[in-house]
């Protein structure tokens, strides 16, 4: 890996460009996938089933087979999916945003009410390894916010994957995946349902189709290539190193980045980090595109590159690193909180913003599967006490019937009367 100097400003540039570089073909290809999808319907969904998944109808996945498939799981890795399931339902109860009601003025009462999306749709991607570990942290949320309809689409019915869907509850199975999968799940078919919102990760095929879509269809966010950091001081350059190279191993284009201020500790990291990829063709491609070694000034200067990157993971090798501010996807505090340990068993989400976006957003939660509203409430004696307020701002605005749908039931209303009781 590559050494770098926090005061090489080009080098550093470089770095933080996320920007993606522009394909109209590509856009032009998925656009074309997305709108024949949303108006073909099923005849469209099973073209594009049968040339890019090798899949022919029926295209979902029935009870029956999904069972049948999730019996030839290793027992090993049922039992794994099970703890993962239970760690993830513990960590999503506590993400729901809570009710509420509060008198706020004598009169004038709001109500936070909570209410669970009618019906997601999972993404669960199925390139080169199945990725159940992906379906739980996706359906495990949406079910224990409340969601009653969970549609999973992926293109591999592989057994470990149909062993997640049982244990997440997932409703209906789709074999499908890529733009298509995206926009039937947006759209609807006769055969996929319309869902409210689409989560998940994926390729650049189904980012761009999410993007697309996202007029139409909630997301939950645009997932670029994904990105570690790692900021220590110290440590045993063998477990940063193979830190670096399991974030390597997910792309060609993932990123995975050290910064220190100990010189030699970045030299012994590199050295680490060449033994770990030696051999591995796609290791070695990521990180020598996209891995580097940054030297910073000190501890302080260290976090403050970090936060430039925004990372989706970001590793620290100490809790005194854990303070504001901090700009990441997910934190990993301490040398035993290896990243990958989140991606399965922590219980935390391991679906996160890249390319930055976690400047304003964190990971997927059970609150992205609900709905928050406000129920508000007026008395006479309410509205009485807002009309000073109200009246004077609608007509400094311009909007002279809103001031007088104020005034005419103050006007028309009748006033309680009270009644003097002979004692």
């Amino acid at each position: 890996m590559r050494i770098i100097d926090s005061g090489n400003r080009r080098a550093i540039a470089r770095l933080l460009d996320r920007s993606a570089r522009a394909d109209r073909a590509f856009d032009r290809q998925v656009h074309s996938i997305v709108d024949r999808v949303r108006t073909g319907g099923d005849r469209a969904l099973f073209a594009f089933a049968r040339r890019f998944d090798g899949a022919r109808p029926p295209l979902e996945v029935p009870p029956s087979e999904i069972r049948r498939i999730a019996a030839r799981t290793d027992p090993e890795v049922r039992r794994a999916l099970a703890v993962a399931a239970r760690q993830i339902a513990r960590v999503a109860a506590r993400q729901i945003p809570k009710s509420w009601n509060l008198a706020v003025s004598p009169g004038v009462s709001v109500e936070q009410r909570v209410e669970p999306i009618a019906r997601v749709g999972c993404y669960v991607p199925g390139g080169r390894f199945p990725l159940p570990s992906s379906l739980l942290m996706t359906a495990v949320p949406a079910r224990i916010a409340g969601v009653r309809d969970i549609v999973v689409v992926c293109p591999r019915v592989e057994p470990a994957v149909m062993a997640a869907a049982l244990e997440a509850g997932a409703s209906r199975v789709f074999r499908i995946g890529g733009a298509h999968a995206v926009a039937s799940l947006a759209y609807g078919t006769e055969t996929v349902p319309r869902v409210d919102k689409i989560v998940g990760p994926g390729n650049r095929w189904v980012a761009a189709a999410k993007a697309i879509v996202a007029g139409d269809c909630a997301i939950d966010f645009y997932a670029g290539p994904t990105e570690i950091v790692i900021v220590a001081g110290s440590g045993r350059a063998g477990w940063i190193a193979a830190d670096l190279v399991a974030q390597a191993e997910h792309d060609p284009d993932a990123r995975a980045v050290f910064i220190t201020w100990n010189r030699p500790l970045a030299h012994r990291v590199a050295e680490a980090v060449a033994r770990h990829a030696r051999g591995r063709d796609l290791v070695e491609r990521s990180l020598a595109g996209n891995g580097a070694i940054l030297m910073a000034k000190g501890a302080r200067d260290a976090m403050a590159l970090a936060n430039r990157l925004a990372p989706e993971h970001l590793v620290v090798d100490r809790e005194a690193l854990v303070r504001p501010p901090i700009v990441a996807g997910a934190v990993f505090v301490g040398p035993f909180t290896a990243q990958a340990a989140g991606d399965y068993a922590i219980g935390s989400n391991h679906v996160l913003p890249t390319s930055g976006a976690a400047r304003f957003r964190g990971g997927l939660s059970a609150a992205d599967f609900v709905r928050v509203m406000s129920v508000q409430r007026l008395t006479r004696r309410g509205l009485a006490r807002l009309a000073p307020t109200i009246v004077p701002l609608a007509r400094a605005e311009g909007l002279r019937a809103h001031a007088e749908s104020i005034e005419i039931r103050l006007e028309d209303a009748p006033r309680r009367r009270t009644r003097n009781r002979r004692r």
